[in-house]
């Protein structure tokens, strides 16, 4: 009788966790890049660019960089930017269901265990990886487009980026970041070091 009460208890709460994410319906798909908009760049806005980065920040330029590219006018850098974001939006957590590999996994201390251990590992790498994702293929995205990428320090960076893990940015302020990415893309060279891809 104790061992059914606990698997009750234990289907209960897995139903409990899971209705949010059941009843929620799916976002609805990013507009197509081409029919978006595209702003007057004098009323976009940038931070200082040029502001001066430490061997601390260098450290992190995998994580903090803007891209550039020269002669490139502010409409086509626009469309390069939203074109890579739309291939980078939208991914799948690297982490799927990972069952034990053990005997036990059928019992219900096993299926308790991995419930658990999927849930923390989820949560703690899952956004982490999707964010780094989303990164890489942003990177790939538009050095195949010819941009040159520059490291940038977390505050300036954090200024007209964004990082997504298991939540989606508001399309409006995704837009406005965008924006603001392909007005530094196509303004005059800066004086940094060119990254690699």
């Amino acid at each position: 009788m104790y061992r059914i009460d606990r698997l009750a208890a234990v289907l209960a709460a897995v139903a409990v966790c899971a209705q949010p994410a059941l009843a929620a319906p799916p976002p609805p798909p990013p507009p197509p890049p081409s029919s978006l908009p595209v702003p007057d760049p004098g009323k976009v806005e940038l931070p200082n660019l040029s502001a001066p980065t430490t061997a601390e920040d260098a450290a992190d330029f995998d994580k903090y960089f803007y891209f550039h590219r020269a002669g490139t006018s502010f409409e086509q850098a626009l469309t390069d930017i939203r074109e890579c974001d739309a291939l980078a939006r939208g991914l799948a957590s690297p982490f799927g269901w990972q069952s034990a590999p053990y005997p036990y996994t059928n019992t219900l201390a096993g299926v308790g265990g991995e419930l658990i251990a999927n849930a923390l590992i989820s949560a703690i790498f899952g956004s982490a990886e999707l964010r780094k994702a989303r990164r890489t293929n942003i990177r790939r995205c538009m050095n195949y487009k010819g941009y040159d990428r520059y490291g940038l320090n977390k505050d300036v960076w954090q200024q007209f980026n964004f990082e997504e893990g298991f939540s989606e940015m508001k399309e409006d302020k995704r837009q406005q970041l965008l924006a603001k990415q392909a007005k530094a893309a196509s303004l005059v060279a800066p004086a940094g070091k060119v990254l690699g891809r």
